[in-house]
């Protein structure tokens, strides 16, 4: 008797889980009308950043990226003899931006840069390799910025003449 009631225990036991369980169809529904009920009250899609599209604000990211430093940034237009004070100071403060900007991420790059002795480390010479790329990173983007301080330096000379007070060529 004993070993009949340990045959069916078992049996028992799976078939009462069956019975008070969910089919897989029922919990599909029920997840179907949450998503429903969630896209209609909220109409916003999340945004998904991936690295094919980072976000604008170079603070936001935690460490340098690889190919920080090679998006090129146009120079703003400098404003015509006709244009008012405000588009001079507009544009000129937009060139001081980028210039800081491109400061920043010469320091950012800089800092990150560190060679290891490469006989103490497995991967130590295609780090040190990676570390040159970083350096050479650093060379270009040093004269894209020397090229915005010559812009900025032009900009304010052309304000200059068009007869604007320094208080809009150098605000």
């Amino acid at each position: 008797m004993h070993r009949i009631a340990l045959k069916i225990l078992p049996i028992v036991v799976l078939m009462s889980a069956v019975v008070y369980g969910q089919s897989l169809g029922d919990v599909a529904r029920e997840n179907r009308e949450k998503q429903k009920t969630k896209a209609a009250s909220s109409t916003a899609k999340p945004k998904v950043i991936t690295n094919e599209n980072p976000p604008k604000n170079p603070d936001m990211d935690a460490g340098p990226r690889e190919s920080e430093g090679k998006m090129e940034a146009a120079p703003p237009k400098a404003p015509s003899r006709g244009q008012s004070a405000e588009e001079w100071k507009r544009q000129i403060l937009a060139q001081k931006n980028a210039i800081a900007v491109l400061q920043a991420q010469i320091d950012k790059v800089n800092d990150s840069i560190y060679f290891v002795v490469a006989n103490d480390y497995y991967n130590g010479v295609q780090h040190n390799e990676h570390q040159v790329k970083k350096q050479e990173d650093v060379a270009r983007m040093q004269q894209q910025l020397e090229e915005q301080k010559k812009n900025l330096a032009a900009m304010q000379e052309a304000a200059r003449q068009a007869g604007m007070g320094n208080a809009v060529y150098d605000p």
